[in-house]
């Protein structure tokens, strides 16, 4: 099943890159294993992924354990401050970064295991009352705020689209944040490379990709639906 899935989702992004004139190593899938078991990622991995995102910290830590270290895993859900220090060390790359505070609690906790933590800024660009994320007008505020930071390199920007049936409808949202990479990018903030616009899920990735995606969370199209313990 997962074979087949993948393979569909393989030939989807490069659909995608063909027709907006990109190419498909431009493009990092994340397989989204969020309350998946591990036999279901061990099957993935042997099917050549290496990129995992899930959503909790102590899912991640368990699995980091139990995988082979060569794969990167992606913290793409909320992180509660109270929590970077069990990841900080073992992530990729965090997506969520939606707060000052949490940035300046990942700097402190890198520099006491002496490690460089990759994070994205979180954007809530549809303006959702349900979702986290950083205003797009805060966007230069964190901008000032990254320069005095050693251990964290902002490597871009993510995005958690609106849910809809017509992913059509989403690409005004994946446009105005593209703008607003290419915006920061021009600031030329001595912190990092800021190289990666992490957008686009199962419903809506074709459409992100065609709007400059470099990153795409993609769990139901590879997985099916979520699996929660009884």
């Amino acid at each position: 099943m997962i074979e087949q899935s993948l393979k569909e989702v393989r030939e989807n992004i490069s659909s995608a890159c063909q027709a907006s004139g990109r190419k498909v190593d431009e493009v990092t899938l994340i397989a989204v294993s969020k309350t998946k078991p591990i036999e279901r990622l061990r099957e993935a991995y042997d099917l050549g992924i290496r990129d995992f995102g899930e959503n909790k910290v102590q899912e991640l830590a368990e699995k980091y354990d139990r995988l082979p270290k060569d794969i990167r895993w992606h913290m793409i859900g909320h992180l509660q401050r109270n929590k970077v220090k069990y990841i900080v060390d073992k992530v990729a790359l965090i997506h969520s970064v939606d707060s000052i505070r949490l940035l300046q609690t990942i700097e402190q906790e890198a520099a006491q295991k002496q490690c460089t933590v990759d994070v994205l800024l979180q954007v809530n660009i549809a303006a959702e009352e349900s979702k986290f994320g950083i205003k797009p007008i805060e966007l230069l505020e964190y901008m000032e705020e990254i320069v005095r930071l050693n251990y964290v390199k902002v490597r871009g920007l993510m995005t958690i689209a609106p849910y809809v049936k017509n992913a059509e409808e989403n690409r005004k949202y994946f446009c105005d944040l593209r703008k607003l990479f290419v915006d920061i990018t021009h600031e030329n903030v001595d912190n990092g490379n800021v190289s990666i616009l992490s957008m686009g899920m199962s419903g809506d990735y074709m459409v992100a990709i065609e709007e400059g995606s470099t990153m795409i969370r993609v769990g139901t199209s590879i997985f099916g639906e979520r699996e929660y313990p009884v």
